[in-house]
């Protein structure tokens, strides 16, 4: 079997084509999410107004690094995503831009958003954001072909962006409330990333990923550690409130979607089945933006 992609293969025609194949590198969708939870940390931790050129390169320098990332980790794993349906359109199965092209972006844009993070924000910020690629890439990646601790570990590096936006509107990650971020995504992260594992099990067994479920036959262990991080986001949601970092006005909304998110992974406990899986992993897609929607409200308004 040489692969699932290679039989479609497809090569970009002309300029567009390929810059195309350039940005699916990145993953937009996961890179934009990161560069949310980093405005989400800059918002609250600016403690003087506001400063908008600030964030504007923070947000330039968190796209390239966390871009670049996602970029390098597919450059690592291009041998094993065209073995799963999930992965196999990605730009490398497919051909669509050279292994060599692949290196030479995601190093470009790693190393290039490092610098430029350091110059235009501050070094605090810059090293936060080196944190999370080199946790990513060096630990995480390997990690997940060996032992379910990738999942953990991953979900550290996904939880940083927010310190990362902390850092460069304040200078410092020392204060409580970057760490609750960085909780709130840590705890929202694991059964987000565990609902998908136990969707796509064969997929990844089929490319040799060790993920939880796979040594999890009856999912109890996957269920019950997904239902213990969504009970813990509730005292992690309300410390925002009693920090004095956000209102009664996010509490109440955010408390209220985090109890629904933890409803699924109830369900998903006692009834473990492709039907609820597939509900936890879809409420999970909606609880984080809804949870930052709410905090930028609630800071920008009251």
């Amino acid at each position: 079997m040489n692969g699932i992609a290679e039989q479609t293969a497809i090569i970009p025609s002309g300029l567009r084509g390929i810059i195309r194949a350039f940005y699916e590198l990145t993953k937009p969708g996961i890179t934009y999410m990161v560069l949310a939870s980093m405005a989400i940390g800059f918002l609250l931790g600016s403690t003087t107004p506001i400063s908008l050129l600030t964030l504007l390169h923070a947000a330039i320098g968190t796209f390239m690094i966390a871009g670049g990332t996602a970029a390098h980790n597919q450059y690592m794993e291009r041998s094993l995503d065209k073995l799963m349906i999930r992965t196999a359109k990605r730009p490398l199965p497919m051909h669509k831009i050279s292994d060599t092209q692949a290196l030479a972006f995601s190093l470009t844009m790693i190393f290039g958003g490092l610098l430029y993070l350091i110059i235009t924000v501050n070094f605090i910020a810059g090293m936060v954001s080196l944190a999370t690629s080199f946790i990513y890439l060096v630990l995480y990646t390997p990690l997940k072909q060996v032992s379910f601790w990738n999942v953990p570990i991953g979900s550290v590096a996904g939880a940083l962006p927010p310190v990362g936006g902390w850092a460069a509107a304040s200078g410092t990650i020392a204060d409580p409330g970057v760490w609750i971020l960085f909780l709130i995504v840590f705890l929202w992260q694991v059964p987000h990333v565990l609902a998908i594992a136990w969707l796509c099990n064969e997929d990844y067994t089929r490319a040799g990923f060790r993920m939880l479920p796979k040594g999890d036959k009856n999912g109890t262990v996957t269920s019950v550690i997904s239902f213990i991080c969504l009970v813990a986001l509730i005292p992690v949601i309300l410390s925002l409130y009693y920090l004095d970092l956000n209102t009664i006005w996010y509490v109440i909304p955010a408390t209220l979607a985090t109890i629904w998110f933890v409803f699924q992974g109830v369900r998903f406990m006692y009834e473990r089945t492709q039907v609820t899986a597939r509900k936890l992993m879809f409420a999970s897609f909606f609880y984080l933006p809804i949870v930052w929607i709410l905090i930028l409200i609630d800071k920008l308004v009251f």
